[in-house]
């Protein structure tokens, strides 16, 4: 008997999928944010001119507004208008919004303003999907007649850059191994490697691994040697490229400065990225830096722009400990002969000249280079070497310039009796 002939039911089509939602443009940012209103009404912020930087990575936004640094402390709730009418469109999962406060070249220095975008958080540090955190901190206009203060890091007392003009004198070097002399001196430190383009701080440690979410969008930092760390090569891949621009990176830093579990310490030393650029001027809005340390090499082409960074600190009202000479002179391992292969004194003349600390001499030497290659700094790896000796005296004299600015602002009010 032949057998029936089957017929395979037809497979119900599935429910068409849901469109996804078109990537939302640069054009399209800017008309939602002609609804938001100028700092004195007349106009909108982006008619005025006050936008800046858009810049959009798949579904976050991130742009800055310019606005008059002596009102910076009062305009937090323009920037939080700005967000929510971002936040709002189609297609937006995040934003970031931060408010920058130039100056004219010549003008006056203001008074010291927290340019309110207090916490935004990076795309990388962040993960996708998760709402920004509130921004501005809470921190109003301040009291008629009362200079703006800058909010510090909670639990840290002290907190010091070390920059430089230039890249590739020994910046990262000398920072992490100064980090380490200051804690063989007797304090709690931290590090912060503010350099985002090139972060140096996971290799030169030696340490592995991705930070922990503490609490919502707080992170634990990572340790290394009895230093607590953070850097944005704990976040991303060693060889991936960070392809940002300037609201992004000021981002970045803003989040591993204030979205960090630091706990107490007596100094937070931070890596500066080479220049004289936006993180410079994030890290003198954000923080109340207690000092600057300028690192430089003898030869004159690093001086002139070890020059422009330390003009840059003082035009932002940040006290410049001293300045590093690093790769300072050779000594050959073979012969002993002293080699002064990128001149030398030069930084010592420029301290002298520009009358600020002259802190110390680093020499050029393998030890030094393969113990930071090996994530094995040398003050930690050989102790009681001249080299370590070097750099706990450059944290010794930068310390006493912290004290020396800290006594000077705690000059006793004189109040005089009728």
């Amino acid at each position: 008997m032949a057998k029936k002939a089957t017929k395979t039911p037809a497979k119900k089509k599935s429910a068409a999928k849901k469109a996804p939602v078109k990537g939302v443009t640069k054009k399209q940012v800017l008309a939602e944010l002609e609804r938001v209103k100028g700092p004195d009404l007349a106009d909108n912020i982006v008619a005025l001119g006050l936008v800046s930087e858009v810049v959009i990575h798949k579904d976050k936004v991130y742009f800055a507004i310019s606005v008059d640094p002596a009102r910076a402390g009062e305009l937090d709730p323009l920037r939080q208008a700005a967000e929510k009418v971002v936040m709002e469109m189609s297609g937006v999962s995040s934003a970031t919004v931060t408010l920058t406060a130039d100056r004219e070249a010549g003008a006056a220095p203001a008074p010291q303003s927290p340019a309110q975008h207090a916490s935004p958080a990076s795309a990388a540090m962040r993960g996708p999907g998760a709402p920004p955190p509130p921004m501005g901190g809470g921190m109003g206009a301040p009291g008629a007649g009362a200079e703006p203060k800058v909010a510090g890091v909670p639990g840290v007392k002290h907190i010091i850059a070390v920059a430089s003009g230039k890249g590739g004198v020994g910046k990262s070097t000398t920072s992490v191994n100064m980090a380490l002399a200051f804690q063989a001196n007797g304090l709690k430190v931290g590090v912060l490697d503010a350099d985002i383009y090139g972060p140096s701080m996971p290799r030169l440690l030696g340490i592995t691994g991705r930070p922990q979410p503490v609490s919502g969008n707080i992170l634990k930092p990572m340790e290394g040697y009895g230093l607590k760390v953070m850097s944005m090569g704990f976040l991303v891949e060693e060889d991936t490229p960070m392809i940002w621009r300037g609201p992004m990176v000021m981002s970045a830093i803003t989040q591993m400065l204030k979205e960090v579990a630091w706990g107490e310490l007596d100094l937070l030393v931070v890596d500066m990225p080479p220049g004289t650029g936006d993180a410079q001027l994030t890290m003198a809005q954000q923080v109340p830096l207690a000092g600057a340390v300028i690192v430089s090499t003898p030869q004159d082409l690093a001086l002139i722009d070890a020059r422009k960074g330390l003009n840059m600190f003082r035009k932002v009202d940040v006290p410049v400990l001293g300045i590093v000479e690093n790769m300072s002179f050779f000594l050959c391992p073979s012969c002993g002969t002293r080699s002064d292969i990128f001149g030398h004194g030069g930084a010592r003349n420029e301290a002298e000249k520009l009358g600020v600390p002259f802190l110390g001499e680093v020499p050029l030497h393998m030890d030094i280079r393969e113990k930071s290659d090996s994530g094995q700094p040398v003050v930690i790896s050989q102790p009681d070497s001249e080299h370590a000796g070097i750099y706990r005296s450059i944290a010794e004299k930068a310390w006493a310039g912290i004290e020396q600015e800290e006594s000077a602002r705690a000059v006793p009010e004189i109040v005089i009796e009728s």
